[in-house]
């Protein structure tokens, strides 16, 4: 199963350059002053430019283990970049992916390509949080929080959550058991939260010269903007939260709604979409749709594929390429099931797209792909998994225990049976003990007219509602609604030109939208939008096709960079 699903322990890529160097002592009026000597050198990046034809450069900031004892001793630093504005600068903008746990250096890089009116008045800055590390680095220096999980802690059984035995409960709590485990006996684990995120940031403004700090942020990164701007609410600039969580109440609250919006997306916009691409496969209505759903389940099965792992690819698809890769375990299944020829049935345009993607992830075209060689697995010895996500969700604020979430899972599983049996069998924040060591306040009611929430109206990954539950409970903050949109990330990567344009206006005009809907974009392979009843009052928009054609350049970076936000923020971890 190395390449069907993004499974739970999987190989990271995060890094964190730590450093016992001793801070001279002297008296501070702030915990910023010990720090705001430092010079930031400015220098070449450890990756790849997303544009080459914009120049990007990277310093490391040298920050505090701890904010809350600035002059302890003992230092981090954190990887930034920068891609300064090519006309009049009107300020900066820091950028984060989300995650927790998303590298941010290179998206600096690529927003500023994808949106150059906004390039051209303002620096993007991007950042690697702490707990993430150096975006392209591989030394040893740059490496930290990565915890090492033995495999024999983990479940070698094919798991199926359906199976509420005490035995197939007991198997799927060793993976969270694990993780929380080894990240809790990380040195720098506690350190790795929100707010001392947020401090790194206004570290990062102070060094830039800037009275403000403008800010565009993905997913978990509206969590990250909100709290930045409701602990230095004179510091927060124009901030723009895409794809939002609710940043008023609960963190762990997104992640537990996983199963509801997951479940919806697949009954009411995936199913449907399938049933329109390929009748012949899958049957003509979402009810026979998903009925063959159920029985390509139940074959993947018999073929090494277990439940869980078939469920998993249908959760959280927040951008096309996932969105691919499960209709092509989709059909693929189906289609052996009944004895037919692999992709007959399939149209032209899809039928390519997952030509190429079996090439790419499989190595064979799509007529020679079957399902037994997806379910190939190669062991590890260890299993390496990134701190930064359970350290800051389940550090921020108190937990709940291990039988509370067995209890949520027995209570979503019957309503959203894709993976509310599941999810909460598998969060490891069931398993921390360690309380948080700050309080995050919610937003003071001044800053709400600096911040504009953008949300899509079937996102799998940052529900709807938990995006309207934020804005109602901050009066005075503006929300763009995107009606029938299904993926992860809306501004500069979606395409959109109306909420490109309203955030555009905000950023550079200073003009901010009251509540507004924005209609969404077809889904893969169709050319028209099919209305969906769902939580946006639709007001029968229509985008006009030259705009979208001129919003939609640079395709393949669009699609690059949301298949990153969408895997760095997916509950398939």
């Amino acid at each position: 199963m190395r390449r069907l699903v993004r499974s739970v322990v999987t190989p990271a890529t995060v890094v964190l350059a730590l450093a016992a160097t001793p801070v001279a002592a002297q008296a501070a009026t702030s915990p910023f002053d010990l720090y705001l000597d430092q010079e930031v050198s400015w220098g070449a990046c450890l990756f790849a430019p997303p544009d080459p034809t914009r120049d990007i450069e990277c310093a490391l900031v040298t920050v505090p283990r701890d904010w809350a004892v600035p002059d302890a001793g003992v230092d981090l630093r954190v990887s930034i970049s920068r891609v300064r504005a090519s006309g009049e600068r009107l300020g900066a903008i820091l950028v984060n992916p989300g995650g927790p746990g998303a590298q941010g250096s290179s998206l600096a890089g690529a927003l500023a390509a994808l949106q150059p009116t906004v390039s051209e008045r303002y620096d993007f800055v991007g950042m690697d949080p702490r707990g993430t590390g150096q975006e392209g680095g591989t030394a040893p220096d740059q490496l930290g929080l990565v915890c090492e999980i033995p495999t024999g802690r983990l479940s070698t059984a094919d798991l199926d959550a359906r199976d509420r035995s005490p035995s197939s409960i007991a198997e799927h709590q060793k993976a969270p058991r694990a993780v929380a485990e080894a990240c809790q006996s990380k040195a720098l684990t506690p350190y790795v939260t929100t707010w001392q995120t947020a401090h790194d940031m206004e570290l990062i403004r102070q060094l830039l010269g800037d009275a403000t700090l403008n800010y565009v942020g993905y997913s978990y990164g509206t969590w990250l903007g909100a709290k930045y701007a409701s602990l230095f609410p004179a510091s927060a600039g124009k901030m723009v939260l895409d794809s939002s969580v609710n940043w008023q109440g609960r963190l762990q609250a997104a992640f537990e709604a996983f199963p509801m919006i997951g479940q919806r997306q697949l009954d009411h916009v995936y199913l449907p979409w399938a049933a329109r691409q390929f009748p012949e496969i899958v049957g003509d209505t979402p009810a026979e749709a998903a009925r063959t759903w159920e029985g390509a389940r139940e074959y993947a099965k018999t073929v090494g594929i277990p439940g869980d792992s078939y469920d998993l690819l249908f959760v959280g698809m927040g951008g096309k390429l996932q969105w691919l890769l499960a209709t092509l375990v989709y059909t693929l299944a189906a289609q052996e099931m009944q004895g037919e020829t692999v992709g007959a049935g399939l149209p032209a345009a899809v039928r390519t797209e997952l030509d190429e993607l079996a090439r790419s992830e499989y190595g064979v075209p799509l007529a020679g792909l079957t399902l037994r060689r997806i379910a190939a697995e190669t062991p590890e010895d260890y299993t390496l998994f990134s701190g930064t996500r359970v350290a800051v969700a389940c550090g921020d604020q108190p937990t709940r225990s291990a039988t509370w979430y067995r209890r949520l899972s027995d209570r979503q599983g019957p309503q959203y049976p894709l993976f509310g049996w599941a999810y909460g069998l598998t969060e490891p924040c069931g398993f921390w003990s360690d309380a948080p060591r700050q309080t995050l306040p919610e937003l003071p009611a001044p800053v709400a007219a600096k911040i504009l929430v953008v949300q899509a109206e079937f996102d799998p990954q940052t529900g709807y509602e938990q995006a309207r539950a934020a804005v109602r409970a901050a009066p005075g903050v503006s929300m763009v609604s995107v009606d029938d949109s299904t993926f992860h990330g809306q501004y500069a990567i979606d395409g959109n030109p109306c909420v490109d344009g309203m955030v555009n206006v905000f950023l550079l005009h200073n003009s901010r939208p009251s509540d507004a809907t924005c209609p969404g974009l077809p889904l893969p392979g169709e050319t028209e939008v099919y209305p969906v009843a769902g939580p946006v009052k639709r007001d029968g928009r229509k985008l006009d096709p030259a705009a979208r054609a001129s919003a939609g350049s640079l395709p393949e970076l669009r699609e690059q960079v949301r298949e990153r936000i969408t895997r760095a923020n997916s509950p398939v971890r």
